[in-house]
């Protein structure tokens, strides 16, 4: 029987959720019996939003071990990014020839969400006030296109905007990159929305890629020895 829909995607969001949040960090094990017993729902519907979120590239699953958590390398998050910046540049730029004022305000709205954030570090929820400032961005650009492609390109850049925002002054940086987006978009300066939103997206990727790159040296230093430096090691005893 088909699973009902809503009912699959509440699991994808949570567990989506769980791992750009860091509640299942990269590498982990994603094990059926302990996700069935977290959601409460039956092993189908795990294995069904393991399968999305292979597709989203957050999992992957190896033969005769099962389902993890991906461990993305500074070598993929780059070109990641560089799709991601120019296609959220598109955007930026459409957004600022098309957009209607109340879109523009709509903008404006979730940015000083963003601000109030950053002034209060209050906990919150970032990617979500950030996906909804790409929602209107991207209803306004006006771009099926950009939409469709700039969505498929952040849902695998998820765990990368996570990784980004961990670092303590990464959303201070945030607030001044986007803030200079809007002041393009409401002087309906283009190629000043061009400029600004991709730099703000390459100086995101300068913080994740320099986190995945500590992230590697700290799991090369912890990982065991391997069996020929075992083998070494006995023989000089």
């Amino acid at each position: 029987m088909a699973t009902p829909a809503p009912l699959r995607r509440q699991v994808e969001d949570r567990l989506r959720q769980a791992i750009v949040s860091g509640y299942f960090k990269p590498g982990t094990h994603l094990s059926d019996r302990a996700l069935c017993e977290m959601f409460q729902v039956s092993r189908a519907l795990v294995r069904e939003a393991i399968r999305q979120l292979e597709a989203e590239g957050l999992t992957e699953t190896i033969a005769h071990r099962g389902s993890f958590v991906r461990i993305m390398s500074a070598a993929e998050a780059e070109q990641i990014y560089d799709v991601r910046g120019v296609l959220e540049a598109l955007a930026a730029k459409g957004f600022a020839r098309n957009a209607s004022a109340a879109q523009v305000a709509a903008l404006k709205a979730v940015f000083e969400e963003l601000k109030q954030v950053a002034a209060s570090r209050a906990e919150a929820n970032l990617l979500n006030i950030k996906q909804r400032f790409y929602d209107v961005l991207l209803e306004g650009a006006g771009n099926d296109y950009v939409t469709r492609m700039l969505n498929q390109i952040l849902n695998r850049n998820a765990l990368l905007r996570a990784t980004s925002l961990s670092d303590p002054q990464r959303l201070p940086n945030t607030v001044r990159e986007i803030g200079r987006l809007i002041d393009a978009i409401e002087a309906r300066d283009e190629q000043a929305a061009w400029e600004a939103s991709l730099e703000h997206v390459r100086s995101a990727a300068t913080v994740a890629i320099d986190i995945l790159n500590r992230q590697k040296s700290a799991r090369s230093a912890d990982a065991p020895p391997s069996d020929a430096k075992n083998a070494q090691k006995a023989r000089e005893q």
